[in-house]
């Protein structure tokens, strides 16, 4: 059995009604993180998986959510069947921008979550509560596209400390239907940094 690095991270996932966009903003002191933790699916929802990630949590957690689970009940779902869901963190919001947020009681501190309408914010080896709740007001405040909104809670997430461990990559995922090159898919944006040290 093989080591799992933990995915020191901080996370929003995100809805705009107006756009009918999902997306996944995510920024962590782990090499590639785009690979791992953003998952979103145009008319379903979006969810990010963390700390020890399950990456079973985004096709599953979005697969519930298209049966028509709310974000709540498809988070409580996954994380039930989960042995070692108590090193696990992820945030959901479903088509109707519901959200919810898990932290298992492993996770390394400071490790949480915010949600309101439309989001969820998450983050685990932080260096305060200061992060989440930076991200939640940027993404709150912020104007413009989904993608940019996300951008700004991840900035402010830094700029309230973020990831004690420092930086290494982020991600910003956002799908809408027809979204996608020549209209083709859903994958509106897809960008990655995968190894900086800013």
């Amino acid at each position: 059995m093989g080591f799992t690095p933990t995915l020191s991270t901080f996370s929003i996932v995100g809805y705009d009604p107006a756009a009918q966009e999902w997306g996944v903003g995510v920024q962590s002191k782990f090499l590639a993180v785009g690979a791992e933790v953003p998952w979103a699916q145009a008319g379903v929802g979006a969810v990010a998986t963390q700390s020890y990630v399950n990456t079973s949590y985004g096709p599953n957690g979005l697969a519930l959510l298209a049966q028509g689970l709310t974000a709540q009940e498809a988070l409580d779902q996954l994380v039930a069947g989960d042995e070692e869901r108590a090193s696990r963190q992820a945030g959901v919001v479903d088509a109707q921008g519901r959200a919810a947020t898990f932290t298992g009681d492993e996770c390394y501190d400071w490790a949480g979550g915010i949600t309101g309408q439309n989001y969820a914010v998450q983050g685990n080896i932080l260096v305060s509560e200061a992060t989440v709740e930076a991200m939640a007001g940027a993404f709150g405040q912020a104007e413009g596209e989904l993608a940019d909104r996300l951008v700004a809670a991840l900035a402010a997430g830094q700029a309230a400390g973020g990831d004690r461990r420092g930086q290494q990559s982020a991600s910003v995922l956002v799908v809408r239907e027809g979204g996608g090159y020549g209209g083709h898919n859903d994958r509106y944006m897809d960008l990655r940094v995968d190894d900086d040290p800013a």
